[in-house]
């Protein structure tokens, strides 16, 4: 298949990667939470966008230059941890409010839900470095055009990935309707996600790789 060898490997490889809880996990269930599961959804289609970013930089070479450059990745690394930063300062900044202003999110356009989870992947440079890492394990030394394989097994992963974010969009929005009339529990969960935003962004701007 276009130079692939052990697909089933790779389906199953990235599976388990992409249940791995992070940023677009939180985003996801925050987002359903608040705004039922349609808005889990579109905030899962936002991040599979992003993902398509790394996915064409992998395919041009452009996630090479990241990773040998050492100042275009801490320049794309401090953009994704600031974004982080600041969604989650947003949070922890509205998280004495109640009734409906005490959601995780609040009640957005479904633009600014797609185009937020949209940035929450593009502006990770992890994302960029582990396709380039690693989509080449899986293609063939003599595939015929390694660019399209890559293509291919890209397109694959963020199919899969975005299947696996639908489903957690349904089921934060379940869980939201069950608990999420209780103020402490709304409060609470704005707090944990602002805290886990910050987290997440503190590690993203230390990491050295």
């Amino acid at each position: 298949m276009v130079g692939i060898h052990d697909l089933w490997l790779f389906i199953v490889a990235g599976l388990l990667l992409n249940i791995t809880p992070g940023a677009d996990t939180l985003y996801i269930l925050g987002r359903s939470a608040a705004q039922g599961v349609r808005a889990g959804a579109v905030a899962a289609l936002g991040i599979g966008a992003g993902c398509l970013v790394h996915i064409l930089a992998a395919t041009l070479g452009l996630s090479a230059i990241i990773a040998t450059s050492a100042t275009a990745f801490a320049i794309l690394k401090l953009a994704g941890a600031a974004y982080l930063v600041w969604l989650g300062i947003s949070l922890l900044r509205s998280a004495g409010h109640t009734g409906e202003k005490a959601r995780v999110f609040g009640q957005d356009t479904m633009r600014k839900v797609f185009l937020q989870g949209f940035m929450t992947n593009a502006l990770n440079p992890k994302v960029a470095i582990f396709f380039l890492a690693f989509l080449p394990q899986f293609i063939a030394v003599d595939a015929p055009d390694k660019a399209v394989s890559m293509l291919v097994l890209g397109l694959i992963f963020d199919l899969n990935g975005t299947l696996w974010n639908l489903l957690l969009a349904y089921g934060g929005s379940s869980l939201a309707r069950r608990i999420g009339h209780l103020p402490w529990v709304a409060r609470l969960s704005r707090q944990l996600a602002g805290g886990l935003f910050l987290f997440l962004g503190y590690k993203l701007a230390i990491s050295r790789s």
